[in-house]
C-alpha cells in the first residue's frame, strides 16, 4: 500500500495552518514528524499545540503515528522542572507533554552526546565538546565570519525522540 510520506511545514506555517488546511485531504498522513518546533512561551505553545491537535485529528490516519523531536532543555523548561538523572520524572514530563497534545506514548528515547540526563555546567560541557565531539567544519566558519562567533562549534545531541499515536 503506498504511503503518503511527505509534506513540510516551517515553524511560521504552524501559525497560518487554518488558511492552508483546506489543501490537504482528511485522513491523509500515515506519519507526521514535528522536529524542534515547540515553544516555551505559553501563548505560542497553546496556539501551536491547538494547531498540531487539529492536524492530528483531521489529517492523520487512524493507524498513523507522530514522531516528536524535542530539545531536552525545552521540554523541561515548559513545565519549570529541573532536569535530573531520574527516569521516572522524565517519563512523567514526557507523559504531561503528550497529554497537552492529546497523544498516547508508544515509545521514547533520550539521545544525548554526554551520556547523562543531567546537563553539564557550561565550562565542563565546553571541555567535553572540544575533547569528544566532532567539529562543525562547514557551519563554524560561516558563523565566525558573519556573526563574529569566536569559538568552534561541535555537533551535539540532547533531544527526546518520542513516538506517539492519537488517543481514541
Amino acid at each position: 500500500m503506498p504511503v503518503n510520506a511527505f509534506f513540510r511545514f516551517v515553524t511560521t506555517d504552524i501559525f497560518n495552518w487554518k488558511s492552508q488546511s483546506n489543501n490537504i485531504p482528511q485522513d491523509f498522513f500515515d506519519f507526521i514528524v514535528i522536529s524542534h518546533c515547540f515553544f516555551i512561551d505559553k501563548a505560542k505553545r497553546v496556539e501551536a499545540n491547538n494547531t498540531y491537535k487539529q492536524i492530528f485529528a483531521t489529517s492523520l490516519k487512524k493507524s498513523g503515528y507522530i514522531l516528536l523531536i524535542v530539545q531536552d532543555k525545552k521540554i523541561f523548561k515548559i513545565y519549570d522542572i529541573h532536569q535530573v538523572e531520574n527516569q521516572e520524572q522524565e517519563k512523567n514530563v514526557v507523559d504531561k507533554f503528550l497529554a497537552e497534545l492529546e497523544l498516547e506514548l508508544v515509545w521514547y528515547k533520550y539521545l544525548t552526546s554526554t551520556g547523562s540526563r543531567t546537563p553539564l555546567p557550561i565550562a565542563e560541557f565546553g571541555k567535553f565538546a572540544r575533547e569528544k565531539l566532532p567539529k562543525q567544519l562547514y557551519m563554524s566558519p560561516i558563523l565566525q565570519k558573519y556573526f563574529a562567533q569566536k569559538h568552534q562549534l561541535h555537533y551535539t545531541l540532547d533531544d527526546y525522540v518520542i513516538l506517539a499515536k492519537k488517543l481514541y
